[in-house]
């Protein structure tokens, strides 16, 4: 989306904020039973994931009970893991809750920035293919960061600049994470009419009217914009998600409205989506 003109530059990546997370979702695989048969390298982390999509502590018979684990084997995988750090008992609630260790793991994904490694040539790629700009987003609370820019010759500069934010509902990335949330998810995010920050008086004013906006990305298989975000621009976007189908970045073509066709360029960026799904160990 059009700016003051600048030398092209290499593309340039973000961190991923740590807290780049969305209250309340719950990926569709969140209770997914762990059987007797599981190696216990599967079965601790089959806890960890537990523990770290609750909103709170739990008890260690909840665990059990949600993840099919004898209790004597819960009980030992809880001490194992207690004793790394990884996990942390509260005895005045009887529950278990993350530990410190959990955390550094986080951080450490957080300083290698795997997620932009990965798609940074699937995203070059795209942009050969189609001749427009790409960029690759991941949502944070009701907005959308931008942390891979890649800008294709002779294309004008855009708003989308690494390390912006925007409103996820007025952008094309925003859209298909959020159409890939469930609708518990997206609610909580948009309780009242004052989450819906607004630019160029356009974009879905009320939940009723987000909602019908991502019923159609559903249907269509891919999210879209015209000119909400910057008039005479338009974007396409999709969904990359990781191992239990939750989103957790979105590949879109930015792209001057009178030169594109969001139907044809949905299809590649629909396959560079799922190639960094793929590559992030996600379901295409």
């Amino acid at each position: 989306m059009p700016g003051a003109p600048r030398p092209a530059r290499a593309p340039v990546t973000a961190q991923v904020p740590a807290a780049a997370q969305v209250p309340g979702a719950q990926p569709p695989a969140a209770h997914r039973p762990v059987t007797a048969q599981v190696p216990a390298a599967a079965q601790v982390l089959a806890i960890l994931r537990y523990l770290a999509r609750q909103a709170g502590p739990v008890a260690a018979a909840s665990i059990a009970r949600d993840l099919d684990l004898p209790r004597s084997t819960t009980y030992h995988l809880l001490a194992t893991l207690s004793d790394a750090g990884f996990v942390v008992h509260l005895p005045e609630e009887r529950r278990y809750a993350l530990g410190v260790s959990a955390y550094e793991l986080g951080t450490g994904y957080t300083r290698q920035a795997p997620l932009q490694r990965l798609a940074r040539v699937p995203l070059a790629t795209l942009v050969d293919r189609v001749g427009q700009s790409a960029h690759l987003a991941v949502l944070h609370g009701r907005e959308v960061i931008y942390v891979i820019e890649e800008r294709a010759p002779g294309r004008p500069p855009l708003v989308t600049d690494v390390g912006v934010r925007l409103p996820a509902q007025l952008t094309a990335s925003g859209r298909a994470m959020l159409a890939a949330l469930p609708a518990a998810a997206v609610r909580a995010l948009f309780p009242d009419a004052a989450a819906f920050v607004r630019r160029h008086d356009s974009g879905p004013r009320t939940y009723a009217e987000l909602r019908r906006l991502l019923s159609a990305t559903q249907r269509a298989g891919y999210a879209s914009e015209n000119g909400e975000v910057t008039p005479g621009f338009a974007s396409v976007a999709a969904p990359v998600r990781d191992h239990a189908g939750h989103p957790v970045a979105a590949v879109a073509v930015t792209f001057p409205v009178a030169e594109g066709d969001p139907e044809r360029l949905a299809p590649p960026v629909l396959r560079t989506a799922a190639e960094i799904s793929r590559r992030v160990g996600g379901a295409p």
